[in-house]
């Protein structure tokens, strides 16, 4: 991806009420150019308010938001919006109008005009997400998935420098929901940024850039996902299999073994990192232990997702381990069900 140190937006100690309740508090998020950043979080998290702070629609109450450098709830606003593209968690839409007249309506707002260039993008903008053969159709006929669908293709109608998407892939089709993962890919390959939020956490694995954790309107932790990692989750494990089970037993004393257990043919083993790996496959070679398989093991997304809301003691019913050390108290729980699963 093409990432740059130019920051697109730049929240920065954000505070926002509305009354009595607190939706924002002292929130700090960057997306730098180039980057898709996911902000995780349950239900209440300050997620879209967030989001809605970023286009302008809504201002601080105190603290700054910038987007592209600029002040989006203030006389920057028109230029800020222009270059951003937005799917909310429910996008509003005309249901007395088709399809094409909801697009056509957009393409002007977004300055692209009428005529053959506008509808060419309109069709390449509807192909993408699979709605082109319902554009002529009433949107209030269509189904859920296919309004977000068309949310979907009136957001990249403009080709946006900045995409915000609110749980993009809800109520979506599995190819649908695919083609949406692809574009935010394809997006930040050409340069484009991407702030996405969403519950599932499948969804960011392996897409997200950086990772904003809320909690009650704040981050609670924010990073790069293998830094992250590394930060919650110091020791490595990986797991080796063998036709003959009690051969493996000799890699429990082995230099930079920190932790051995074996159920039936499979071994799970603590090391200190995964340097460590090829000296223990060697020795097995060495003794001639017929290995089926070397895995080594990594953290999820969702295992360090609830890793740090574990050290900010913010899963319900559950408190961060006293002197810090909820990160491996976690790793070591989740890892120890995928273990037995995977024995």
């Amino acid at each position: 991806m093409t990432v740059s140190n130019e920051l697109i937006v730049d929240i920065d100690n954000v505070t926002r009420s509305f009354g009595k309740v607190v939706a924002l508090n002292e929130l700090d998020i960057k997306v730098a150019a180039g980057e898709v950043t996911v902000l995780l979080g349950p239900n209440g998290a300050g997620k879209t308010t967030a989001i809605r702070m970023i286009t302008g629609s809504l201002a601080p109450d105190t603290g700054t938001a910038r987007t592209f450098g600029l002040d989006p709830s203030g006389s920057d606003g028109e230029e800020v919006r222009q270059r951003c593209g937005v799917v909310s968690a429910k996008p509003s839409l005309y249901d007395r109008l088709n399809g094409w007249d909801n697009l056509r309506y957009a393409a002007e707002l977004y300055g692209l005009g009428k005529g053959a260039d506008a509808d060419a993008r309109i069709e390449e903008a509807a192909s993408i997400f699979a709605i082109d053969s319902a554009l002529e159709h009433m949107v209030g006929g269509y189904s859920t998935g296919m309004k977000t669908r068309l949310a979907l293709a009136r957001a990249v109608l403009h080709k946006p420098d900045l995409l915000l998407l609110d749980e993009p892939t809800s109520g979506l089709d599995p190819e649908s929901a695919l083609a949406v993962l692809e574009l935010i890919g394809e997006m930040a390959a050409d340069g484009q940024s991407v702030l996405m939020c969403t519950h599932l956490l499948l969804e960011a694995e392996g897409l997200a850039d950086e990772i904003v954790v809320m909690q009650a309107g704040s981050s609670l932790e924010s990073g790069k996902p293998a830094d992250l990692a590394n930060l919650y989750f110091p020791d490595k494990s990986v797991l080796i299999s063998a036709m003959i089970p009690e051969s493996l037993d000799v890699l429990a004393n082995q230099p930079g073994v920190l932790s051995y257990e074996r159920k039936e043919s499979t071994a799970t083993i603590d090391i200190r990192s995964h340097d460590v790996i090829p000296g223990l496959v060697a020795l097995l070679a060495e003794r001639n232990v017929p290995i089926t398989s070397v895995v080594p093991v990594e953290p999820s997304l969702e295992d360090l997702y609830f890793a740090i809301r574990r050290e900010h003691g913010s899963v319900e019913g559950e408190l961060a381990p006293p002197g810090g050390s909820s990160g491996r108290t976690a790793r070591h729980d989740t890892y120890n069900s995928g273990h037995a699963a995977a024995a």
